[in-house]
């Protein structure tokens, strides 16, 4: 459903994008993790046709992001990273606004409205103005506006960013509802690490480069095994057990031990029935994306470049003079 080439975007000195490649298959929900300034939504703007690519190529649907742009927009659906409801319009006009520029027909927008808003819980509040929505409630409509013209493509810029945690659990409820019932391809990027879990695949991408990709689930097999730390107050005679009964490496902090082994649930209860009263108490720590982008990029995702993130907006302002 999509295929990226070499693709690069440059503003002036400064590359955003650096030759990335990559493709999604249809139905698959695939995600860009990576901080802010990453190239994120410079990659999306250029898979949408709102920004052309210094180099490389792509295609949506089958159709060139260069030279089927009209064909490309009507496959793809757009939620935004910054919000762009009309609020002083309600929640109908901002979808049969929506509906005209797509050349909806009348007949099938009233039937399309009330599908998408009977799926995203706002059917009672078509006739109500947007302003008076919670956020929540707007990034909803966003979505629902998204869907309205049957794109086979849905593009989520940070779908649920400034968003509290319950709110963001709904609005993904929705968007595997979505995907289920529109046979729809998702493509979002975001840097909640928990977010990212949602995905079928995933490419870490940072200072617009694709430093991985895979399932979440392989992705955190680079890291390594589960963490399971023993606390003891008998460190030492636990430790060799541990090396002599389960050919184990530790490390010993004071009191508490630390071993790495593959099926941390499963090896728990046998650690407690080997080591009995020995043991005070067993902590289990899974590895995590956070972990895999420590291990690729030698940082946390929060640590993001201020610098080039300032450094893209100004390059945008200047753009738009």
């Amino acid at each position: 459903m999509i295929e990226v080439e070499n693709l690069v975007r440059k503003f002036k000195d400064f590359t955003a994008v650096r030759g990335i490649s990559f493709s999604v298959s249809r139905g698959e929900v695939f995600g860009f993790l990576g901080p802010n300034g990453a190239g994120k939504s410079t990659t999306i703007k250029m898979l949408s046709t709102l920004m052309r690519p210094t180099a490389g190529s792509a295609s949506i649907n089958g159709y060139s992001i260069e030279e089927q742009q009209d064909r490309v927009r009507r496959s793809i659906g757009m939620v935004f990273q910054d919000p762009s409801l009309d609020e002083r319009l309600t929640a109908r006009e901002n979808l049969f606004f929506h509906a005209m520029l797509y050349n909806v027909d009348r007949r099938l927008f009233r039937q399309r409205m009330r599908e998408v808003l009977e799926m995203v819980e706002l059917a009672d509040r078509a006739g109500d103005q947007v302003k008076l929505f919670s956020g929540g409630m707007k990034r909803r409509l966003e979505i629902a506006r998204g869907l309205l013209h049957y794109p086979r493509v849905l593009f989520l810029d940070e779908p649920t960013v400034g968003l509290d945690p319950q709110t963001r659990i709904k609005i993904w409820d929705y968007i595997h509802l979505l995907r289920k019932r529109e046979d729809i391809t998702i493509f979002l990027t975001t840097h909640y690490m928990e977010e990212a879990e949602n995905c079928h695949r995933i490419a870490i991408i940072d200072h617009g480069e694709i430093v991985a990709g895979d399932t979440p689930v392989n992705l955190k097999k680079m890291v390594g095994g589960d963490v399971i730390t023993v606390n003891t107050h008998r460190a030492g005679a636990v430790t060799d057990r541990l090396r002599e009964r389960f050919g184990l490496r530790t490390a010993r902090h004071g009191d508490a031990i630390k071993v790495e082994v593959e099926q941390g649930e499963t090896f728990i209860p046998l650690l407690a029935r080997e080591m009995g009263e020995d043991i005070s108490s067993v902590t289990l720590k899974k590895p995590t994306l956070e972990d895999v982008f420590i291990k690729l990029t030698g940082r946390e995702i929060r640590e993001e470049s201020v610098s080039a993130v300032d450094r893209m907006r100004v390059f945008a302002r200047r753009r738009m003079r």
